[in-house]
């Protein structure tokens, strides 16, 4: 009684007693600095580092005064500062204009998205393709207006987070399979033969640790259980596989990989936009049903002008693709030899993570790199599980010679220093 007597005359407060005296966005804002709190005092915070210069693999920060390498974007092909893309936008805004105001279905639909679509479908072998504002958006979109009750979705347990987002939104039965585990696949496919669609969904490359989905035993698994693959080539269009065309290409299955959804955003330009890519009927349902699609903006016209541009590239010539592939093969090996613990040099992606385990160290580690001019991020929980932090490289087509041997080099001389290299 005498603790409620004080709380009623405010000699004491208690949380509740405290929220009640605030308004809806004052009590948000507390929560949101007890997340923050949490966030710092587990070393999680993101502090976004500031680049002055177009993106490409020599750049600008705002804390140096000199150029640092760049080798942690997704810019696999060098296009991202590419004349001839940067000119094709130009163009498409002299001739379509800015932006459409719009969505697809109203009055968003230029002639230029249409070739675009068609390009992408040509690309990959497919019958139609749907643009998206993002590939987040194309998985947003995807499963729910496919997927019923009826249904069945087996993801890998390490599939990217929009996967993830877009499978929660749908109404099918979801499983999540051991990470690149065709056992525990075939075991949730026999598991699931009462569903009327099963959809095996994956990642091509998966993007912290540079390892590729092995397409070849899931198609194999998907047509004996006679089930559909979704694959995120995000991290492998343009320059994965012999003609750039990713990881159906590399295992050689591209015919049995059903529906692609990959990105604008990363090696074809670096801009924005995704897309959806499969059967005729399948992508009719997207356009009409896909309420990412139905809702949101068009793709803006000079991105469009641009990824026209991009896709002729892809097409005329693999001499990007080839010299991302020489110099992902020189860092790796030269990393090697220096006594580093690196994953994937069984399939050569350009994602390149130098294990360093210890979260603080990972930090340390990029900072002291940034330091001699070599521009990384460290990874650590919970984008990674505990004790695997790492140092994720990404190696650029507009990286020379040079620009690796540098970066080895630093590496070398901070790994020393640290006590990582004997």
């Amino acid at each position: 009684r005498l603790f409620r007597l004080l709380e009623s005359t405010h000699c004491i407060h208690t949380p509740l007693a405290m929220s009640e005296q605030l308004d809806g966005c004052g009590i948000l804002v507390n929560v949101a600095k007890e997340q923050l709190k949490s966030i710092h005092e587990a070393g999680t915070y993101k502090d976004e580092r500031i680049i002055t210069s177009p993106q490409k693999s020599e750049i600008m920060v705002s804390s140096r005064q000199e150029p640092v390498l760049n080798f942690c974007a997704n810019n696999y092909l060098g296009l991202c500062d590419n004349e001839a893309i940067c000119m094709a936008a130009k163009k498409a805004i002299d001739d379509h204009g800015f932006g459409l105001s719009s969505v697809r279905f109203i009055c968003g639909t230029q002639d230029i998205h249409k070739q675009l679509e068609a390009k992408i479908a040509h690309f990959h072998g497919k019958e139609g393709a749907i643009l998206y504002g993002s590939a987040f958006d194309a998985n947003g979109g995807l499963f729910e207006c496919l997927l019923t009750s009826e249904d069945a979705v087996l993801s890998d347990q390490l599939n990217h987070a929009s996967l993830i987002d877009g499978i929660r939104l749908c109404k099918a039965r979801r499983y999540r399979y051991e990470h690149m585990n065709m056992e525990d696949l075939e075991a949730k496919l026999k598991e699931t033969q009462d569903a009327r669609i099963r959809m095996v969904v994956t990642d091509g490359v998966f993007s912290m640790d540079g390892d590729v989905a092995p397409l070849d035993k899931i198609c194999a698994l998907a047509g004996q259980y006679r089930a559909v693959v979704v694959v995120d080539e995000c991290h492998a269009t343009g320059f994965f596989g012999k003609t750039g065309r990713g990881t159906p290409e590399y295992w050689n299955v591209e015919s049995k990989v059903d529906i692609i959804v990959s990105t604008l955003g990363k090696g074809l330009g670096g801009a924005t936009g995704g897309y959806t890519t499969g059967p005729k009927e399948v992508i009719d349902v997207l356009r009409n049903r896909s309420r990412p699609y139905l809702f949101s903006n068009s793709v803006a016209p000079p991105v469009v002008g641009a990824s026209l541009a991009v896709f002729d590239i892809l097409e005329s010539s693999t001499h990007l693709r080839d010299k991302l592939a020489a110099n992902t093969r020189l860092f790796r090996q030269l990393m090697t030899d220096a006594g580093f613990t690196i994953k994937g040099n069984e399939h050569g992606h350009p994602i390149i993570p130098i294990m360093l385990g210890d979260a603080r160290l990972a930090a340390e580690f990029a900072n002291d790199l940034l330091n001699l001019g070599i521009y990384v991020v460290g990874f650590s929980f919970p984008v990674v599980p505990k004790g695997l932090a790492r140092i994720r490289v990404q190696v650029s087509a507009a990286h020379t010679e040079e620009h690796i041997r540098r970066a080895v080099d630093a590496f070398i001389k901070i790994g020393k220093a640290r006590g990582i290299l004997a």
